[in-house]
């Protein structure tokens, strides 16, 4: 790993369901505890009912599916329907991370990605230089965990 190295990964999946069904879930935050290894709750906040740009929800997360455990405010920046839910990880005024759900019709389902880009600062480039190797294949074995647990219930 370098300073340069791509802040990012991704995972695909197909689900013999369509878009809309899909959207539904990937989109309705307070459903991630079904699915993924890590975040096991999610409420809106400040105000916030349902997706859309600048809404605002915490996600409640077990690091590794271990610990240390802690709430991460969070906040949606892309909100597409049946396309793209996208949201930052950090503060109002610091960005850490942030994930996301890219949707494409494919055949009679839906191509689903599930991805996640660092910020290019130089303290996430530095923790990424000497740990994302690690955490690299944490998040890509996560993303393929969440996938495969949306799948069974969209296809259900």
């Amino acid at each position: 790993m370098s300073l340069f190295a791509p802040l990012s990964g991704e995972v695909s999946l197909h689900m013999e369901a369509p878009p809309e069904k899909v959207w539904a879930l990937v989109s309705d935050v307070t459903r991630i505890g079904e699915f993924s290894p890590e975040t096991f709750e999610a409420r809106w906040t400040r105000g916030s009912t349902g997706p859309e740009v600048g809404a605002s929800f915490k996600g409640h997360v077990k690091r590794n599916g271990v610990g240390p455990t802690y709430w991460a405010p969070c906040q949606v920046t892309k909100c597409v329907p049946n396309e793209v839910f996208e949201f930052a990880v950090g503060t109002d005024s610091v960005t850490a991370n942030n994930w996301g759900y890219r949707l494409e019709a494919e055949g009679s389902g839906t191509r689903v990605t599930e991805y996640f880009r660092l910020e290019p600062v130089l303290p996430m480039r530095l923790y990424w230089a000497l740990l994302g190797h690690l955490r690299g294949r944490t998040n890509e074995k996560g993303m393929r965990t969440t996938l495969e647990r949306m799948k069974a219930v969209v296809e259900a």
